[in-house]
Formats: structure tokens, C-alpha cells, sequence
């Protein structure tokens, strides 16, 4: 009897199927990354790995082998990567911000996805499309699209769209915020809260805050920068509630679609992130710790960027057509509108 020819085809197809080769891509690009942004201070790693990312995918056509490895960077690292970002959020910080700030951080998230939310409805976006624009621009950027994915598995393409646009239109708010603070007259520390409200990306936001501060100290030692990322981290604790509703939200939708797989009601990493949170507040993890922690978060961030980065292709983008970039023109202008208004009535 002869021997079937077909017999050694699984074990080809199953090293096909490897995450390794894709994810020593991302290792590689993120690597990469980390190496150009320490050469230039204030250049994010996660905006150079974005870039890096799409100028590879248009310029050449990536291995078959390496999407197991680039769809698991853009995911699993991804959501390992928000979870540390619990560690870097102290809530004493927070708490000492004052309610005047704390009001205008809870108007800016609540306010911002309810007003991107609507915008997107006029304009004829999908639930998914509208609900990663407002979410990204409204609390955290990529991490937050990442975490609204979690719960509600958006298309593919609808998750990359919504990262290049906070990376465009974030990056865009680096020089536009500092200036614009400049001249309305904002002192330090009124412009680094501001900034921290405002902008997408916690690296856009230190951007921006090192160049307020570069124009000069601010009052009684305080730096914008300071002020800025703080506010910040602010509306990053505020994604632990928003992705619970959603996921709450979102499983009510599903919940008379029989053949729809409802999305869980929260998210691990999302109970790994309040967990690093609680772990934070105890005090009782030492500087060295938190040090590594951060680094852990910011290689993970940057891999998961280069791999989100690969999905950001000029053809894809042009056929999405011109109605996520006015949604993500108009919540950006509305963010920024709701936080000067805060700032002006109570900051």
C-alpha cells in the first residue's frame, strides 16, 4: 500500500502557525524604537514604533509567518502593557490634584466619549468605529482603543483606523497645545493641566508638558510636565469604570443575538490593572521595582505599537474614507474645548 504524501503536513502547518517569527519583528522594531527615542529627549518610543511599523508594512510585503506574532504584539502585549500601567498610577497623586481638577477630568471623559458618541452617530460611524475614537480620545489613547476592543471585538481594521488617528492627531496637539497656552495667557500650571486633560497619548502629554516648560519655571517650583502627567494618570484611572459600563453595555446588546459570542463583563487585564493599582497604593514595592515596572510596560507599549503600526496601511486608510478623520478632528477640538473650559471656571 503506498504511502500517503500528505502524511508530514501537519507539523509544516503547525510551525506556520508559530507566534515567534512575528513577535521577533516587534521585538526587533520596538527595540529600535527604544534606541532612536533615547537618542532625542522628549521623542516618544511608541510614536517612533507606530511610524516604524507603517513605513515597513507600505514599503514591503511582510511574511505570511509573521502575523501569528504580529496579532498577538497587537493584542496580548498590548493588554499585559495596560496592565502595568496600573503601577505607575499612585492615587494619593490623584487625590491631591483637588476636586476643581477632578471635576474637569471626570467632565472631559464623561463628556468627551458622550460627545464623540453622538458626533460619530451624525456622521454615519459604526458603533464599534465611534466607540474606540471616543474612548482613545477621551481617556488614554491606544491603551484605551485596546481595552474598548477587549469587550466589544471590533474589526481589525476599525481598531488600527482609530490608533493612527490618535497618533496623528495627538501628535499634532504636541506644539499646538503649548502654543495655544501661550497665547491665551495660561501660567504653568493651569497649561500642564490643560495638557493632561487634552491629549491623547501619556507620552503626547509629557511631550507637551516638557515644552511648556521649556518657555520657563512655572510658580513656586511647580512644572507643567508634573502637573500634566498627573492629570493624565487621572483619566487613566478612570478606564477601569468607563470598560466596565461599556463591557455591561455591550453584553446587553449582544444578549438577544444567539449566535454572537457576548463579550465578558470585565476584561481580565482590566482586573490586572486594578490590581497593580491597589498594589501601588500599598507602598510597599520599592523604587528598583517600579523602575523595571516601567520599562516592562514601555517595551511592551512599544512592541505593541510597531505591531499595531504594520495594520496602518495608506490603502486601508484611504478606504475608510474621510469620516473618521472628521470625528477624530471634531472630538479633539471638543476634548480640548471641554478641558479650557474646566480650567477656566474652576481650575
Amino acid at each position: 500500500m503506498a504511502v500517503s504524501p500528505t502524511t508530514p503536513a501537519p507539523p509544516v502547518s503547525v510551525r506556520l502557525r508559530t507566534p515567534v517569527p512575528g513577535l521577533v519583528l516587534c521585538g526587533a522594531g520596538a527595540a529600535a524604537a527604544l534606541a532612536a527615542s533615547a537618542l532625542v529627549d522628549g521623542l516618544s518610543p511608541l510614536l517612533i514604533a507606530i511610524l516604524a511599523g507603517a513605513l515597513l508594512a507600505n514599503t514591503t510585503r511582510l511574511p505570511t509567518v509573521t502575523e501569528p506574532g504580529i496579532t498577538m504584539a497587537s493584542r496580548q502585549l498590548l493588554r499585559v502593557g495596560v496592565t502595568l500601567l496600573g503601577l505607575q498610577l499612585l492615587v494619593t497623586d490623584v487625590l491631591d490634584l483637588g476636586w476643581g481638577v477632578l471635576g474637569i477630568v471626570v467632565a472631559v471623559v464623561s463628556c468627551g466619549i458622550a460627545g464623540t458618541m453622538a458626533l460619530g452617530r451624525i456622521l454615519g460611524l459604526g458603533w464599534t468605529q465611534r466607540l474606540l475614537i471616543a474612548c482613545g480620545f477621551s481617556i488614554c489613547g491606544a491603551a484605551a482603543v485596546a481595552a474598548a476592543d477587549g469587550v466589544v471585538e471590533a474589526r481589525k481594521q476599525e481598531v488600527v483606523t482609530a490608533v493612527a488617528l490618535v497618533v496623528v492627531f495627538g501628535t499634532a496637539m504636541i506644539p499646538g497645545l503649548p502654543l495655544a497656552a501661550s497665547a491665551l495667557g495660561l501660567d504653568h500650571t493651569r497649561a500642564g493641566v490643560w495638557a493632561g486633560a487634552a491629549i491623547h497619548e501619556v507620552a503626547q502629554v509629557v511631550a507637551a508638558g516638557g515644552a511648556i516648560d521649556a518657555h520657563g519655571a512655572g510658580a513656586a517650583g511647580a512644572t507643567a510636565l508634573t502637573v500634566a502627567v498627573t492629570v493624565k494618570l487621572a483619566r487613566v484611572a478612570l478606564l477601569a469604570p468607563v470598560i466596565a459600563w461599556i463591557g455591561v453595555a455591550s453584553r446587553r446588546v449582544t444578549a438577544t443575538q444567539a449566535d454572537t459570542r457576548r463579550p465578558p463583563l470585565v476584561p481580565l487585564f482590566l482586573l490586572g490593572f486594578l490590581g497593580c493599582v491597589a498594589l501601588r497604593a500599598t507602598g510597599l514595592l520599592p523604587d528598583q521595582v517600579l523602575g523595571s515596572a516601567r520599562l516592562a510596560q514601555t517595551a511592551l507599549l512599544t512592541a505593541a505599537m510597531f505591531a499595531l503600526g504594520t495594520g496602518v496601511r495608506i490603502d486601508v486608510l484611504r478606504g475608510v474614507g474621510w469620516r473618521p478623520f472628521a470625528l477624530a478632528a471634531a472630538s479633539t477640538a471638543w476634548v480640548s474645548a471641554l478641558a479650557l473650559t474646566g480650567i477656566l471656571l474652576f481650575g
